[in-house]
């Protein structure tokens, strides 16, 4: 399960930030994440109570936005929605693409205190 050490990751990042504001403890994180990132969010949300106890986000509230997958098409530059990395365009039928989005994953912010 990839899912602790992402959020083990994330504990760490926030831990570096709040030292540099010179704060104590975070109130609110707010995650970004992309549908072809490869997390899975039931299984994120499972871990986190372990990976954030006795951290700066252990009684922060937790904030996730999904990005949904787009790409354009290297054949005919339609632009259009994913639901799997291998998904083809659906106007010619051609897999060669260029991910647009939905492939984040990073913290965008922190309220601390």
């Amino acid at each position: 399960m990839h899912e602790l050490s992402i959020a083990l990751g994330i504990v760490k990042i926030a831990e570096t930030e709040t030292r540099k504001a010179q704060a104590s403890q975070v109130e609110k994180i707010e995650l970004v994440i992309g549908s072809l990132s490869g997390v899975e969010l039931q299984a994120l949300h499972y871990v986190w109570p372990t990976a954030v106890k006795n951290s700066v986000l252990e009684h922060a509230r937790l904030e996730i936005e999904t990005v949904p997958a787009k790409a354009i098409c290297l054949e005919c530059e339609q632009t259009f929605s994913l639901e799997h990395i291998y998904d083809a365009c659906p106007h010619c039928q051609s897999h060669f693409k260029n991910i647009l989005q939905g492939k984040e994953l990073k913290v965008k912010a922190l309220e601390v205190v």
